[in-house]
């Protein structure tokens, strides 16, 4: 594949410039076994610097696409290579279309039925030669959860766009990937919200000034919280640079 992988703070980030995603994505798909393609947001980055099932999944993933302002100022600071930030909407747009031009397959898990409806409707008129081959509910009920895996495995799709009602996320596939097949699977919380026209998407003025988590914290005024380990973020960059800089 055309990319290049920094490590930052412990964490691999990928560099994936817009022209090479094209080539970057039929790469996944000639490989075998489960692909997994991550959207790293600066919490995300935080946890995966642990020693979580989260951590290992970022670290075994075969994209790690950075989605704050945030990680590009660390890899800066550090003077690293600097990755490419993508807006997690239209980089999807970007997947879903290059899976059309090669007429793949996609396959829906999450959200509720209604919406997970509207949101293959709307996707099927847009990308008219994309093949939507299965779709199923999140929220769902355990008992049913080998019944979800095996519809998926049959199914054989391209990608597999996981999004709310998912409660593992990321390492929903992570964890069952022994049981699937040689699907990408991305995770991408919003994604059948917005297809739906359930939910908007962040603008591209906010998400170009990196202010989109202040959206987020007039909804969950709690994630004030998160305030705390960003500056430990802060904190390690200067004790990297000045101790570890050799």
């Amino acid at each position: 594949m055309a990319v290049e992988r920094i490590n930052l703070l412990g964490v691999g980030i990928d560099i994936c410039k817009p022209e090479d995603m094209e080539k970057t994505i039929l790469d996944l798909l000639d490989k075998q076994g489960p692909k997994q393609i991550v959207f790293l947001n600066i919490w995300d980055f935080l946890k995966a610097r642990g020693k979580s099932q989260y951590a290992e999944c970022v670290r075994n993933a075969d994209l790690v696409i950075p989605i704050s302002k945030s990680i590009l100022g660390g890899a800066k600071f550090l003077k690293k290579t600097v990755p490419v930030r993508y807006n997690p909407f239209n980089a999807l747009i970007n997947i879903l279309s290059i899976l059309e031009n090669h007429y793949k397959s996609v396959y829906f898990l999450g959200g509720r039925k209604k919406t997970v409806m509207t949101a293959e409707k709307n996707v099927r008129s847009t990308f008219k030669n994309l093949q939507i081959v299965g779709r199923c509910v999140g929220y769902y009920h355990k008992s049913i959860e080998e019944d979800v895996v095996q519809a998926i495995y049959k199914a054989c799709p391209s990608l597999v766009l996981m999004s709310e009602g998912i409660k593992e996320k990321d390492c929903w596939s992570y964890s069952r990937r022994d049981r699937l097949n040689s699907s990408i699977f991305l995770f991408y919380n919003d994604a059948i919200g917005i297809f739906s026209d359930r939910k908007k998407r962040i603008s591209e003025k906010t998400f170009e000034h990196g202010t989109e988590f202040l959206h987020e914290l007039a909804k969950k005024p709690l994630k004030i919280v998160l305030i705390f380990p960003f500056f430990y973020y802060i904190i390690r960059l200067v004790w990297e640079k000045i101790f570890k800089k050799g």
